[in-house]
């Protein structure tokens, strides 16, 4: 009888420990992108036979203050990359995503907020394109993440509010310009620590 009342406080003590493994402060991030230009889950589809072909990365920092609701800023360098046919669209940009979490089982957590971006250079099949819409946009971020102590690892998806196209001649011949999405949905996954 003692043994069966030990179980379920242990199992609390455990629940108890893990649930307060996480730490606030500033650190540094990093991780893969997997991004689609254009329109995402169709993107994934035609990517099964060449998984490598939209996958980018991204190097940052972030702050995080609070433990059971928490606000997380960022700001990360991030690197695109999208393959069409036989051409790729690479993108540089900063991202300033400004989340708040809630932990909601033990090192689990949601999260999501607005994500900024400030474009730093596009370029399509060695060709810079300086024809963009708008270098600044607003998106979204949400996602789940696990923390324990210093360490994070989390898994979001970002879409943007609106598209954000690029304009571009593939020849001089050409009359009709092709068109880009600079801000595409993405899968992200992060690893982080804080310092």
């Amino acid at each position: 009888m003692n043994r069966l009342f030990l179980i379920p406080v242990l199992a609390m003590l455990m629940v108890t420990g893990v649930h307060a493994q996480t730490a606030t402060g500033f650190g540094l991030k990093g991780g893969l992108n997997y991004n689609a230009n254009g329109k995402y889950f169709e993107s994934i589809s035609n990517n099964a036979k060449n998984p490598d072909r939209n996958i980018g990365y991204h190097l940052g920092i972030f702050g995080k203050i609070g433990n059971q609701v928490y606000f997380k800023p960022e700001l990360i360098y991030t690197s695109t990359k999208s393959d069409y046919d036989n051409d790729t669209f690479k993108m540089e940009k900063l991202d300033a995503p400004l989340l708040v979490g809630i932990k909601v089982l033990g090192p689990i957590s949601v999260f999501g907020g607005p994500a900024f971006q400030y474009i730093l250079d596009t370029e399509y099949d060695g060709i810079s394109i300086n024809d963009i819409e708008n270098d600044f946009t607003l998106g979204l971020n949400f996602g789940i993440g696990l923390n324990f102590k210093r360490l994070g690892i989390d898994l979001r998806y970002e879409r943007g509010f609106s598209d954000n196209e690029a304009q571009f001649f593939i020849d001089e011949l050409s009359t009709n310009p092709d068109r880009l999405d600079t801000r595409p949905d993405q899968l992200i996954l992060s690893l982080s620590f804080i310092l």
